[in-house]
């Protein structure tokens, strides 16, 4: 998983983040990252809801994955480790 440069910086991480999961959704790969990161639960997500933050979309495979369910499967070659899971800030304003 990559994360956006706040987000690296929060978790005093320099790379790309690996986790494990059982099942590869998003929903796991955002528990492991929580579980592995606490500091980053409720940066990503809200912790009440479990919804996608304002302004952080996800992307894999030139996909934008932002409105999939949690619970679908992520891409194939996310879950083989050949494409990172893109965690982006988005940019707003005029």
């Amino acid at each position: 998983m990559v994360l956006p440069g706040h987000l690296k910086r929060l978790a005093h991480v320099e790379h790309e983040v690996e986790v494990k999961v059982e099942a590869a959704t998003l929903a796991s790969v955002l528990d492991a990252i929580e579980a592995a990161y606490p500091v980053l639960r409720g940066t990503i997500r809200d912790q009440q809801t479990g919804k996608r933050r304002n302004f952080i979309r996800f992307f894999a495979c030139n996909e934008d994955l932002s409105h999939e369910p949690v619970d679908a499967a992520l891409p194939e070659r996310v879950q083989t480790g050949d494409e990172p899971l893109l965690v982006v800030g988005a940019m707003a304003g005029g």
